[in-house]
């Protein structure tokens, strides 16, 4: 089959991209540096020509509220409409485990827009809805340090590794469209703080983690359900002590 992978060059993409052609599935890895632009239209049409699946896993490169609202409203929509012209019969998306419960971060409201238009679409779908990457421990922490201190909510997370997200999106790919939301997670669950605290000690980084219930998550205060699946989500295998032994050894 050909498969377009919108995104096919970033994280997730790319190891995605060569789950499939493993398979020996005519895989596009589309992004704007190999020349398909989704906010402009550029490439679009000749990309997604005699496709069968696409996969939507590119992400807003600004997240301010208006740019993340504006990239994936002009995205999705840009993206469905060229794919109702070249007759996609399985549009795939990735998202957030809590896009709907944290509505007041403005990463998590365009996110949620997305996720609206593909259901309007009218083309069959899966939604994939994913806890956080593993890979973005470094990225939360660095969100909320102020000098050496790290302000983290001591909320529940149950973070996944990017190989375990993209054999689940490959998986995803070759099955029938779901024309639902299906939900991934890593195998533990782990207090927010106590996690990126466990990180930044193996990284042998000198910060402290402070646990404060008021700390923000992009935009967005958490509680306990915030970020975690409770409805039988797919789990990955690989645990935090794996992931940080092949990934993410200190400098």
């Amino acid at each position: 089959m050909k498969i377009v992978i919108i995104g096919g060059t970033g994280l997730i993409g790319s190891k995605t991209v060569e789950r499939l052609r493993r398979r020996g599935h005519d895989v596009i890895a589309a992004s704007p540096n190999t020349g398909v632009n989704t906010i402009t239209g550029e490439g679009l049409a000749e990309a997604l020509a005699g496709a069968e699946i696409v996969l939507d896993l590119a992400n807003s490169p600004s997240f301010e509220d208006k740019a993340v609202l504006e990239f994936f409203e002009t995205s999705g929509h840009n993206l469905l409409a060229a794919e109702k012209v070249a007759g996609v019969k399985h549009h795939i998306a990735l998202s957030v485990v809590g896009t709907e419960r944290l509505q007041e971060s403005g990463y998590f409201h365009g996110k949620l827009a997305q996720e609206k238009l593909i259901k309007a679409s009218g083309i069959p779908y899966t939604i994939v809805h994913s806890t956080q990457f593993m890979e973005f421990l470094n990225g939360i922490a660095q969100s909320g340090t102020v000098g050496q201190t790290v302000h983290l909510s001591p909320a529940y997370v149950q973070p996944i590794a990017s190989d375990d997200v993209a054999d689940a999106m490959a998986e995803v790919a070759l099955s029938a469209p779901a024309n639902a939301t299906i939900e991934i997670s890593g195998p533990e669950r782990a207090r927010l703080s106590e996690l990126v605290a466990r990180y930044l000690k193996a990284m042998k980084d000198p910060r402290i983690v402070e646990a404060d219930p008021e700390a923000r998550y992009f935009g967005a205060r958490l509680n306990d359900q915030s970020l975690v699946s409770d409805a039988n989500p797919q789990l990955g295998s690989i645990t935090f002590e794996q992931w940080f032994a092949k990934s993410a050894q200190p400098k």
